[in-house]
């Protein structure tokens, strides 16, 4: 097998839309981000922009390779318009079913017969994506992991209707942008997003209860365990309002152990829902680095 058509759309500019689209654009393949905003694409394209330029000054990329990576990345409003004679659409946009059904079942139609469907998804159902397109055996999940130029899995999710052969061309389009992929079959949560929430919900009951500081609690992991990133600092990262979405289903699916701690809640309701909002468990300056000291403290909530 071998990928004969290299034109691939992202639907969804947003962090992971973004980054989706660099990783595709950087590896040789045509890509059109799709999204109604133009602020957020005009910020994708600036971002991956800088990813890029950021790889030639630290000498991890070639001059020439990046000006060709930023050359293969478009953006459109349309997404009729941009899925025409695509091979591959990857859609990455906000975690509601509905919305998804929409996007893949506007795209098929306009793809090359046969086109691979992949969701980002984190926690919705790809069987019940599959749904809204003819062909639901050329739908598969395909879970990337921010931030995506640094995160080296992929987890390729089989649904229902998913077929070997799907599977194993999302394989192959994971290959070819240099990660690691593994196969997990539909559940929810999958592997990774279950884990995580589970860890990240325990870590804010801790800080609720007082057990530790925010600071502290993610230094336990980063020290303790090897982590990359605090639970804390994670969840800051993804977004609480998106933490909390994933909660809430998991304990609507999987039971009380995923019940949402309530300062999560709290957060989100607030407005503190992380880095994008300048604060969640900390706060931020206006580059988006963190104010050392402060997290929230048991006192206060």
């Amino acid at each position: 097998m071998s990928i004969t058509n290299n034109k691939v759309v992202v639907v969804g500019a947003g962090l992971m839309g973004t980054g989706i689209a660099h990783a595709f654009a950087s590896s040789g393949f045509t890509t059109v981000l799709v999204d109604s905003n133009a602020a957020a694409t005009d910020k994708a394209l600036a971002a991956v922009a800088k990813i890029l330029d950021d790889g030639v000054r630290l000498g991890k990329v070639e001059a020439e390779a990046a000006e060709a990576g930023k050359a293969r990345l478009t953006v459109e409003a349309d997404l009729a318009v941009a899925a025409e004679g695509a091979a591959l659409l990857v859609e990455t946009v906000t975690e509601n079913l509905a919305v998804k059904k929409q996007v893949v079942s506007t795209a098929a139609p306009k793809m090359v017969p046969g086109a691979l469907i992949a969701t980002n998804t984190s926690a919705l159902s790809v069987t019940e994506i599959a749904t809204a397109v003819e062909q639901p055996e050329r739908v598969v999940g395909m879970h990337f992991f921010n931030p995506v130029h640094k995160m080296k899995l992929v987890e390729l999710v089989r649904g229902l209707a998913t077929s070997d052969e799907a599977v194993a061309r999302a394989r192959e389009y994971s290959d070819a942008l240099g990660k690691t992929s593994i196969v997990v079959n539909e559940a929810p949560g999958l592997t990774t997003s279950r884990m995580s929430a589970m860890l990240g919900n325990e870590a804010m009951w801790m800080l609720q209860e007082g057990v530790a500081t925010a600071e502290d609690i993610d230094t336990a992991l980063r020290m303790g365990f090897n982590h990359p990133m605090g639970p804390l600092e994670l969840g800051d990262l993804t977004g609480w309002d998106t933490r909390l979405s994933v909660l809430r289903y998991l304990h609507s699916t999987l039971g009380e152990k995923f019940r949402p701690c309530p300062l999560i809640i709290k957060m989100v309701a607030s407005g503190r829902l992380g880095r994008k909002a300048g604060a969640g468990v900390y706060r931020y300056d206006e580059k988006g680095q963190r104010i050392p000291g402060s997290g929230l403290k048991a006192s206060v909530l």
